[in-house]
């Protein structure tokens, strides 16, 4: 959130970022169980010092219930799909500590001024749990200062690259397509820039192929930049996502996208014209998007191109930030 604070201060906007060591005493930051039943010094002396108009946070925690405690207008800006998360956690988590954020997360949730989703997809679950809830949806934005040619990785063509981490399971598993789509395209070299708690689940059925490269997860963004400037295509295997960065990313680098049309990523591909999406699960189609961009070689870099000027026109900090002020404005929480 660094580079939407910039952008707003480019709009003469007043603003902080904070995190949990501006507002925590450190006695509290020792135990968790106390952060969430006191009300720390720091937090007092910074809203006193700083006096906000309102609190834009991007988790839903014991700050934005303080927030509220304090009659300051709360806007949330939800990346996930919360609910989905914390269900995983009732399983594995310290029971206590989940019911006590959960019970927080409802508060934040109902009592919010206007919850942004950074997508459509998303804004729909959000208006199903809260449908007297005010929505806007506000998407992920990118600095494009960062996207720019940078060679040294010496990748061998033509070939496919992946940025994903696996960490989580129900986006993970749709990796498991790719054996099929390998043996298919012996002569492709597809490379995959991640990590994660599934990754070995997910190598031990890819690196038996010769045409398969693992580079674990890269250095961000240096390395990432120099991967994306050598890869001829971007696919992202996904079977659930809302708006992931690496197509943002993919695409200021002109690099055609092919991607799952799952959860939200249909917002920041075009198909046909910035790239290809493919229905889960559906290796055929796969296969005959592939086969289309590396036998249509212009193709290809049209849609490089048409992703490089769709990103530039929707998704750079500036633009976020004028559609977010044209929110507040419009909900009379900005002059």
């Amino acid at each position: 959130m660094n580079q939407f604070a910039d952008a707003l201060k480019d709009k003469k906007v007043m603003c902080l970022m904070i995190d949990d060591l501006d507002i925590y005493d450190d006695s509290v930051l020792d135990s968790s169980f106390l952060r969430w039943t006191k009300t720390p010094k720091k937090f007092l002396k910074l809203i006193n010092d700083f006096k906000p108009d309102l609190v834009l946070t991007e988790r839903v925690s014991h700050f934005s219930s303080l927030i509220l405690k304090h009659d300051i207008p709360l806007i949330i800006f939800l990346r996930g799909n919360y609910w989905e998360e914390i269900e995983s956690k009732k399983i594995t988590g310290n029971h206590v500590k989940n019911f006590l954020k959960q019970s927080f997360a409802e508060k934040c949730f109902t009592k919010a001024r206007m919850i942004l989703p950074i997508c459509k997809y998303l804004e729909k679950i959000v208006k199903e749990k809260y449908p007297k809830q005010s929505t806007e949806v506000m998407y992920q934005g990118i600095d494009n200062s960062e996207w720019f040619e940078k060679r040294g990785m010496q990748l061998k063509h033509p070939c496919i690259g992946l940025v994903q981490d696996a960490n989580i399971w129900d986006k993970t598993k749709e990796l498991l397509i790719l054996p099929k789509i390998l043996k298919k395209f012996p002569n492709v070299n597809f490379y995959w820039a991640g990590d994660g708690e599934y990754s070995s689940e997910i190598l031990s059925k890819l690196e038996i192929f010769e045409n398969f490269h693992w580079v674990g997860r890269l250095e961000y963004p240096s390395d990432v930049r120099k991967f994306f400037s050598e890869i001829d295509v971007y696919a992202l295997i996904s079977g659930a996502d809302m708006s992931p960065h690496s197509i943002l990313e993919a695409s200021l680098m002109k690099k055609p996208i092919l991607a799952t049309d799952v959860g939200g990523i249909s917002e920041s591909v075009i198909d046909k014209q910035t790239g290809f999406l493919i229905s889960p699960g559906n290796i055929e189609e796969w296969n005959n998007k592939i086969s289309f961009l590396f036998s249509n070689p212009d193709i290809c870099e049209r849609m490089g191109e048409s992703a490089f000027k769709f990103v530039n026109k929707n998704f750079l900090w500036k633009n976020i930030v004028d559609n977010f002020l044209k929110i507040l404005k419009d909900n009379q929480m900005y002059n």
